[in-house]
């Protein structure tokens, strides 16, 4: 699934209860988004930056072709008190994210779910300190490509569930990794979340990270 190091709109299964899908960030047209709720449209025509419309839009494409990859009509989906996005009816759970040039979704019909999607970037090296363990400093290599795994990783681990006041560097911790790996292990530890381990797919997208994990 997802080719590595090519960069494309995609949309597949995962299993028969979940789906994923990334869509290259592009303007879209109106009647393309019909399918909003009248709470999401009001979200969308109050965005002023052109960019941000584009992202926003464009992620909301990409969850609506994921739920159709599994035969699920679109509930509608807002935001809650913790930053994630949540259906309208109750019902799966979902993770968006996006990166300059491409977006992304996943959703699960029974399990908590987590995406994140990282430029490749030199300066990553220089903050690793911020959001990394002293044991994963130690395995990790002065990559950028290493560092950006490790940092999404997290992110998806962070996202997945679902709620503040977790910190990357203290809470959050990942077992040795390679740079070539398709696989990174994570737990949660000294938080409410304790105990929480977590399998996250890694796949090197031409200069994006991309990585996901279902709970």
């Amino acid at each position: 699934m997802f080719p590595e190091r090519r960069m494309q709109t995609k949309i597949e299964k995962i299993d028969s209860s979940s789906a994923i899908a990334l869509k290259i960030i592009e303007d879209q047209e109106m009647e393309a988004l019909d399918f909003l709720s009248f709470r999401e449209k009001l979200s969308f025509a109050n965005i002023s930056h052109h960019e941000k419309k584009k992202e926003w839009a464009t992620a909301r494409i990409a969850i609506y072709d994921a739920l159709n990859q599994l035969n699920e009509p679109y509930p509608g989906f807002f935001k809650d008190e913790h930053g994630k996005s949540q259906s309208m009816n109750g019902r799966g759970y979902v993770s968006l994210s996006h990166t300059p040039g491409l977006a992304g979704a996943i959703y699960h019909r029974d399990q908590p779910v987590g995406i994140d999607m990282d430029l490749i970037r030199e300066k990553i090296l220089r903050i690793g300190f911020r959001f990394l363990d002293a044991a994963e400093l130690d395995f990790l290599e002065k990559d950028p490509v290493h560092y950006t795994m490790a940092w999404s990783a997290k992110e998806s681990i962070f996202k997945c569930q679902g709620k503040r006041g977790v910190s990357f560097r203290e809470n959050i911790l990942l077992e040795p990794f390679d740079v070539n790996t398709s696989l990174i292990k994570g737990r949660i530890r000294g938080t409410d979340f304790a105990d929480h381990h977590y399998t996250v797919q890694v796949k090197n997208l031409e200069n994006i990270i991309l990585t996901y994990t279902i709970w």
